[in-house]
């Protein structure tokens, strides 16, 4: 109708416009006009036989040209219905509500209704499994897409909103409708194409990178003449897995392998959680370390060079974690499968000093050195803090700490440094750090690798030059800009890799008692007074502290707790409740006049706790100013990084946390269960 009223406007249009151009001409031509001229005369009857003719024309022709318009309009209405119920994609039409009101021939033989039966069922009748959701959607939007799968076929459903009013011609019995709107469905048949979509995403190329994590170490656990069997037992079940997957493999060097496969395989071996990491370990050739892998792999790339890229970073971050564990990198998106054991300690110094002489090298150019730690810091990262400060000023260069907040944890150790004149200007915070930063200042962050669990994230982005030494187990949120990155999953604590760098720089430090039992005390609390992740090499940085004046009675009495202390670790214990019979769960209630949250306490009860018989791990929760503290502790084989990194937190195999807004300790404890029930359910811890 609409489209029939605006023809006819038309043609009335040009027909006035027509008779009007005449008529303004006769009148030109009569102002003008001379009897005595012939041309004047001529143009005079030609113009009247012109207006003459036109407005006959208008009046004869206006039925015939209104009979013919309407005969037009109602075949092209019949052509219209007749094409769509042809149509030979599935077409429907829906009221508001989503109820089905005509649908095609296809439509009806899709949905097995014959043309005989009405339709004023809703749409979710015929297909249970489509979202009705789309319904609100069109309230903002003209159209609408969802993909829904029937049957053996998948299609991409298109919903539009249609205007009863302004589309259909009087007349039209084609559908009945209340409502001048109604939706549109389209309904396209997208099964091959996703099907070829599906095997053009299968053939693409993924880049994997395989590491043995302690290939010197195993080795060197056993005898030569067995190590070239292990060496063949370990490659022969790396290759056969790697065939599995119809995988290309190069062998680059002992302990690294450079593989390539088809994205098509990728859902088996996730499905599979890369019993690879589990075959090897279980290999036994007389050696008395078990040899653990490390997987890198770049996934969802479109060039093949992007992929090996994330490869490489990947394998970065498994190894940043511990190893024995699979890294795969799909964009921005990092997935880890394995991971559950601790890790073995390495007894090469070989990496620290290749970092003491790098680091060396860059203090070189620099004029000052800011040094900061995590958010409330702890002995750990003030003492590693104060061991870089030392180093720093050894070198000759000038250093600052940027320390904002003094926890109760370090408040006896900093005391020592605030009240000594040597160190009267050591200390700063995120203003004054801020105010420092020139081109040539070098920012050392220890402890910690996350950016925004450090002291101040913003420093960060303003250097040009930045070095992070860090004993913690790498998570998706990592610090990239780094020229010297020294992450040692491996160590006890930040404060021993400091000291082991101490004896591989040019100039040999005089470390101060102060400072020497900040950094034991670092040591202490990391390690539990030595029962927790401690080696060797532990040990040797001990003895190195005790060598260079640390006093084990002097830090005894700054460790020592206060009687509120003693409260609550006693009503954490009173608490605790065994989960699973392996896990013990509790929590410490701040006092009503606490300011801050007893976290110190909450670490304590979660490291006694793991004396209880059969207890495998340990989870205490506190909570101050709407913030949830949790401390995660292990004995054995299970990781608790990995289950605190469900909650954004992170840390080692066996003592890691999280910190959690916005979230009762109710809420986080009976998630808690349920994650530990599935990783437990799925082999994952």
């Amino acid at each position: 109708m609409k489209e029939e009223r605006e023809l006819r406007g038309i043609i009335r249009y040009l027909i006035i416009v027509s008779f009007v151009v005449g008529l303004v001409m006769l009148i030109l031509c009569l102002l003008r006009f001379d009897k005595d001229s012939a041309t004047d005369i001529a143009m005079m009857v030609f113009l009247a036989i012109y207006l003459i003719s036109a407005v006959v024309a208008f009046i004869k022709l206006k039925p015939i040209l209104n009979s013919s318009l309407l005969d037009f309009s109602v075949k092209q209405g019949r052509v219209q219905r007749e094409l769509l119920y042809e149509f030979s994609v599935p077409y429907a039409l829906l009221d508001t509500d989503g109820k089905l009101m005509w649908g095609n021939h296809r439509f009806r033989d899709l949905i097995g209704v014959s043309e005989k039966k009405t339709l004023r069922r809703s749409l979710d009748d015929y297909f249970t499994n489509i979202d009705m959701g789309f319904l609100d959607d069109l309230e903002d939007e003209d159209e609408v897409s969802v993909n829904l799968a029937y049957e053996d076929r998948t299609y991409s459903i298109l919903f539009k909103t249609v205007n009863v009013a302004e589309t259909w011609n009087e007349g039209d019995e084609m559908v009945e409708s209340d409502d001048d709107i109604l939706i549109a469905m389209y309904m396209f048949d997208s099964t091959e194409l996703n099907r070829y979509i599906k095997e053009c995403y299968d053939q693409k190329l993924i880049a994997g990178l395989l590491y043995i994590d302690n290939y010197d170490e195993v080795m060197n656990s056993m005898e030569d003449v067995k190590q070239t069997v292990l060496t063949a037992l370990i490659d022969r079940k790396i290759n056969m897995y790697l065939a599995n997957i119809d995988a290309i493999t190069k062998r680059l060097e002992n302990d690294k392998y450079f593989f390539v496969f088809r994205q098509q395989y990728m859902d088996a071996l996730m499905k599979d959680k890369f019993s690879i990491l589990q075959d090897v370990k279980n290999i036994n050739a007389g050696n008395e370390i078990r040899a653990t892998l490390s997987i890198g792999i770049g996934q969802g790339y479109e060039r093949f060079t992007d992929s090996f890229e994330a490869a490489k970073v990947a394998i970065g971050l498994s190894l940043g974690r511990g190893g024995d564990q699979v890294a795969i990198k799909n964009g921005d998106l990092i997935n880890y499968v394995g991971g559950k054991s601790a890790g073995i300690e390495k007894t090469t110094r070989v990496k620290a000093r290749v970092k003491a002489q790098a680091f060396e090298e860059l203090l070189e150019s620099k004029d000052k050195v800011l040094i900061m730690a995590h958010q409330r810091p702890d002995a750990d990262a003030f003492g590693s803090a104060v061991g870089i400060y030392r180093l720093v000023t050894t070198l000759g260069k000038k250093a600052y700490i940027i320390l904002n907040d003094i926890t109760p944890a370090i408040e006896p150790i900093v005391s020592t440094f605030t009240n000594n004149s040597i160190y009267e200007d050591m200390l700063i915070n995120n203003e004054q750090a801020l105010q420092m930063v020139t081109p040539s200042t070098l920012l050392v962050i220890c402890d910690v690798n996350r950016p925004s669990m450090t002291e101040c994230e913003e420093i960060i982005g303003r250097v040009s030059n930045l070095v992070v030494f860090d004993h913690h187990r790498q998570s998706n949120e990592a610090i990239t800009n780094a020229t010297l990155s020294y992450i040692e999953p491996f160590a006890s604590s930040a404060c021993e890799m400091i000291t082991e760098m101490f004896q591989y720089i040019s100039v040999k430090p005089k470390i101060r008692p102060v400072e020497a039992d900040a950094m034991y005390m670092g040591i202490l609390i990391d390690t539990d007074n030595f029962l927790n992740k401690t080696g060797v090499r532990t040990f040797e940085a001990a003895s190195y502290l005790r060598n260079s004046g640390a006093d084990i009675t002097r830090v005894r009495k700054m460790m020592r707790s206060k009687l509120d202390d003693l409260k609550d670790r006693a009503q954490g214990i009173s608490n605790a409740e065994i989960y699973r019979d392996a896990y013990a769960i509790s929590y410490v209630d701040a006092e009503p006049n606490q300011k801050t949250a007893p976290t110190v306490a909450a670490a304590k009860v979660a490291n006694e706790l793991l004396g209880v018989e059969n207890v495998k791990a340990s989870f205490v929760v506190t909570e101050a100013n709407g913030v949830l503290y949790v401390s995660a502790r292990s004995i054995g084989d299970v990781n608790v990084q990995v289950i605190m990194e469900k909650w954004s937190g992170g840390g080692h195999a066996n003592i890691a946390g999280a910190q959690l807004r916005d979230k009762s300790k109710e809420a986080f404890i009976a998630e808690l269960k349920v994650v530990l029930s599935e990783m437990e359910l799925e082999g994952d811890i």
